[in-house]
């Protein structure tokens, strides 16, 4: 019986040749893409800055964080599996859109603004 040992990302071969590895080793391709996001420390949203693939969510926080933060730029680090977003279809934006229109009442466009208030 032959035992098969499974590396994982870090792991430093012990002297088995590459095909070996290749075997035991789930092929980078097959592992799933991760959308990155993080909170800089200037504000308080999370923004996109890129994607990765990783085998689990720890992966891809970890590897996120050796990709995105090098020189400290976050605070905050999300990882979302891209096969779990959702977005809107961009033909149907009129629809989806359009209700917001006919409610002027969301929009302050009607209110005098003092002088005093700048930059609004």
């Amino acid at each position: 019986m032959q035992l098969i040992r499974k590396f994982f990302y870090g792991d430093i071969p012990d002297g088995a040749s590459g095909a070996e590895q290749q075997t035991s080793v789930t092929k980078k391709t097959d592992w799933p893409l991760w959308e990155v996001f993080i909170r800089s420390k200037q504000g308080l949203d999370h923004k996109h800055v890129g994607s990765l693939h990783a085998a689990d969510a720890q992966m891809a926080i970890e590897n996120a964080r050796d990709v995105y933060t090098r020189r400290m730029e976050g605070v905050s680090i999300w990882v979302v599996e891209s096969s779990q977003i959702v977005a809107s279809n961009p033909q149907e934006a009129g629809e989806l859109y359009e209700p917001a229109t006919d409610k002027v009442y969301r929009h302050p466009t009607f209110y005098d603004l003092p002088d005093e208030v700048k930059h609004m």
